[in-house]
C-alpha cells in the first residue's frame, strides 16, 4: 500500500504528539539510479534518495536554486543525534544537512551536483515501517525548474495544504466521465472491474469538487453504458469547461504502471497508447459545433481552428494535474503526460483529458485503486488541479479582456 502523504496532516496530530518518528540511518541511502551507458560514461547520473522511517509521516519535497538543492520536509520526525555525513552515498552530493524547523517539521537539504528534476516520489509502507523514495533525473540548465524564490520556499511557512483557499471564481462546470459501464466492464483483474473502480472514484471526486464550489456533471452515475457521443453531449449540454475521463486500463505485463494523463494527439505513435485506443475508441466522433450543411473538409478545418485554443488549455491542465499528483506522493508513469487518439478527447470546444488512475494489470496499481487512503490522496490532487487550473483560466481571460 502506498502511503497517503499530505492528507495525513488532518489525522496525524494526536499520534505525532505521542512519540516522534525516527529515521533509520542505516537503512537510508543516496545512490546512483539505473542509467544508460551514455550517462555512465558522460554523466551526470540520476540519483535515488531512499529514507527509511519507523512509521509513515506526512512529507513534501521540492527543488530550490542558487545552488540547486533538493529539500525534503518530514512531519514529526526527530533527527537529533544523527549525522547526515553518515548517510550512505553522502559523497555523491556536495553537501547534506538536516535539522528541525518550526511546526514539528524536520528538513533535509541536499545540495545537488547540477540541475535535476524530481522524476518520481512516493512513500511506501511495509508493516509499521515506511520508506520515502525520490528519483532525481539530470536536466539541461534551461530545463531546471526550481521554486521561483528559494528564500520564500525555505521560510518556515505553514503547510500549504492547511491554508484556506481563496474563493473559487464562479462559473466552473466540470464533467466527470467514468469510463465503460453496463455490458462493458472494461479491464478486469483481482475480482475488480475498471467500470466499478472508476465510478467509485468519480463519485468521491464529485463530492470533493462540489465542496470547493465546482458544479459537476456526470456522464453516468450507475453501472450503465453511455455511448461516446452521448458523453460529449452531457459535457456540452451542461456548459462544462473541462471534461475529465477516468479509466484504469490493462496492458501486457511490464508495459505500464502509475498514473498517466492523456491529451488529444491524432498522430500518437506510442505502442501502449495505440493498444489503449483500441479499448477506448469503440465509435468515432465528430462534434463540437453545429456543422449541418457543411462538407467534411470544412467541418474538420473549423474544429482544428477551435482546437488551437482548447488544446493548450487541455495541456496546461494535464501538466498541473501531474504536478499536484507528484506533490501528493502519487507514483506516476515514466512519461506522465502523453498524447493519444482517444475519441473522448476529440471535442474542439471543451478542454479534455483522460486520466488513467493506474493499470489494473499492475498489482501495485490495483492495490492502490482499492485503497481508500490512496484514493483520498488522488481525489485531493485532482480537485486541487481543477481549481488551480480554473483560477489560471480566469486570470488568462482577464488579461485577454484588457
Amino acid at each position: 500500500m502506498r502511503l497517503p502523504a499530505l492528507i495525513l496532516l488532518l489525522l496525524a496530530g494526536p499520534v505525532l504528539a505521542q512519540e516522534p518518528a525516527r529515521l533509520a540511518l542505516g537503512g537510508s541511502a543516496l545512490t546512483p539510479a539505473p542509467q544508460g551507458w551514455w550517462q555512465r560514461v558522460f554523466g551526470p547520473e540520476p540519483l535515488d534518495l531512499s529514507l527509511a522511517l519507523d512509521r509513515p509521516v506526512p512529507w513534501r519535497a521540492f527543488l530550490v536554486g542558487e545552488p540547486a538543492r533538493l529539500v525534503v520536509d518530514l512531519k514529526g520526525v526527530d533527527l537529533t543525534g544523527q549525522d547526515p555525513a553518515q548517510l550512505f552515498g553522502a559523497a555523491l552530493a556536495p553537501a547534506i544537512r538536516w535539522g528541525g524547523v518550526q511546526g514539528g517539521w524536520s528538513r533535509l537539504v541536499i545540495e545537488l551536483p547540477g540541475p535535476f528534476r524530481v522524476a518520481r516520489a512516493g512513500m511506501r509502507t511495509q508493516g509499521a515501517e515506511a520508506r520515502l523514495s525520490i528519483t532525481l533525473d539530470p536536466v539541461a540548465p534551461g530545463d531546471f525548474a526550481p521554486r521561483p524564490s528559494a528564500a520564500a520556499a525555505l521560510r518556515n511557512l505553514p503547510d500549504p495544504s492547511v491554508l484556506p483557499e481563496a474563493p473559487l471564481p464562479g462559473g466552473l462546470v466540470v464533467t466527470l466521465d467514468p469510463g465503460h459501464g453496463g455490458f462493458d466492464p472494461g479491464a478486469q483483474a483481482g475480482g475488480e472491474t475498471e467500470a466499478h473502480l472508476v465510478l467509485g472514484f468519480a463519485q468521491e471526486l464529485r463530492q470533493a469538487l462540489e465542496a470547493r464550489g465546482v458544479t459537476v456533471a456526470m456522464t453516468r452515475e450507475d453501472d450503465s453504458y453511455v455511448k461516446l457521443e452521448d458523453r460529449m453531449t452531457v459535457a456540452r449540454a451542461s456548459g462544462s469547461r473541462l471534461l475529465l475521463s477516468l479509466h484504469a486500463d490493462a496492458l501486457p505485463e511490464g508495459q505500464a504502471a502509475g498514473a498517466t494523463v492523456y491529451v488529444w494527439t491524432p498522430a500518437a505513435d506510442d505502442r501502449a497508447a495505440a493498444q489503449l485506443a483500441l479499448r477506448h475508441q469503440r465509435d468515432d466522433l465528430l462534434s463540437g459545433m453545429d456543422l449541418s450543411g457543411q462538407d467534411d473538409g470544412l467541418a474538420h478545418a473549423l474544429m482544428d481552428f477551435a482546437r488551437t485554443d482548447t488544446q493548450p488549455r487541455s495541456e496546461a491542465f494535464a501538466r498541473l494535474l501531474t504536478s499536484r499528483m507528484a506533490l501528493r506522493g502519487i507514483v506516476l508513469h515514466g512519461r506522465p503526460v502523453q498524447g493519444a487518439a482517444f475519441s473522448v478527447l476529440k471535442s474542439p470546444d471543451i478542454a479534455s483529458v483522460l486520466l488513467e488512475l493506474g493499470f489494473v494489470s499492475d498489482p501495485q496499481d490495483l492495490a492502490n485503486l482499492t485503497d481508500p487512503d490512496w484514493r483520498a490522496r488522488m481525489v485531493e490532487a485532482v480537485a486541487e488541479a481543477v481549481t488551480g487550473w480554473w483560477r489560471d483560466e480566469q486570470s488568462r481571460a482577464g488579461l485577454l479582456r484588457r
